[in-house]
């Protein structure tokens, strides 16, 4: 029987390079990463018991209920990811390097008897595996964690700069998937001011400087004209500027109009 859709935060982790190693090299990956995982969770205080998980082989795919704060995972939870891998990193060989991608998006899923599904689950996987986000990884040599996010997650959680995230690590990367899908999202790397292998963010456009006004301008009028295209010229009596000109017929002034011909003040 199929369950009503609920709404969770979708998290998605893939390990690098997993099926090129040994199956003993693998079984000892995965018992790795489940211990990197559930010390995170524990970390920042998150009860594992109310995380949906699915094993998937050289991954997991977790499903976090809506009471818990996507800030707690997009800023302390990547960084105890972080933290655990750089522990495991210490002691590991390099062919048994533990490195991966991880993916945050949010949506409606619905379960089944043989599990959980919907679009964004889909969504999240296809962040997941999108060949730039691997080719950042591969780039950061030195990092053990590439993180990606959706653009609705960047948009709502991320670009707000809430404590633990840093919205300026991140730099946007379009894709397009195999059913030729365009896809938005935003990138970042532990420990890197930027992910390597992206373009730089664009520079925002410089705003123009407003055009100098003259006083009678800047007051909230405009300057008279003489009829021959000619504007009035700037005078001064007593220490006030005031406007002179000549007007021919009938020319506002202020908050009255004048009914005469020759030189007019304001």
């Amino acid at each position: 029987m199929t369950s009503e859709a609920l709404h969770y935060w979708i998290l998605v982790l893939d390990l690098e390079s997993f099926s090129t190693r040994s199956d003993l090299i693998q079984r000892s990956m995965r018992d790795a990463m489940y211990k990197v995982v559930e010390s995170a969770f524990a970390q920042v205080g998150i009860d594992r018991g109310v995380v949906v998980a699915e094993d998937r082989g050289d991954g997991i795919l977790m499903l976090v209920p809506p009471t818990i704060s996507p800030v707690r995972l997009a800023g302390p939870l990547v960084r105890a990811l972080d933290d655990g891998l750089r522990e495991k990193a210490q002691v590991f060989s390099s062919a048994h390097s533990l490195r991966m991608r991880l993916a945050l998006h949010q949506g409606l899923v619905t379960k089944d008897r043989h599990g959980w599904s919907g679009d964004a689950v889909n969504m999240a996987c296809r962040l997941v595996d999108a060949q730039p986000l691997r080719d950042v990884l591969e780039a950061a040599e030195s990092a053990h964690l590439a993180f990606i996010v959706s653009g609705q997650v960047y948009d709502g959680v991320v670009r707000h700069a809430h404590r633990g995230i840093d919205p300026a690590a991140y730099l946007p990367l379009q894709f397009t998937t195999k059913h030729g899908e365009v896809v938005e999202s935003w990138i970042t790397v532990p420990g890197f001011s930027a992910p390597p292998g992206l373009p730089p963010r664009p520079k925002a456009a410089a705003e123009p400087k407003p055009a100098a006004l003259s006083p009678f301008a800047a007051s909230g009028g405009a300057q008279p004209d003489n009829g021959d295209g000619a504007r009035a010229q700037d005078g001064a009596v007593g220490g006030s500027a005031i406007q002179v000109g000549v007007v021919h017929g009938d020319v506002v002034g202020r908050d009255k109009v004048v009914h005469q011909q020759g030189p007019v003040r304001w």
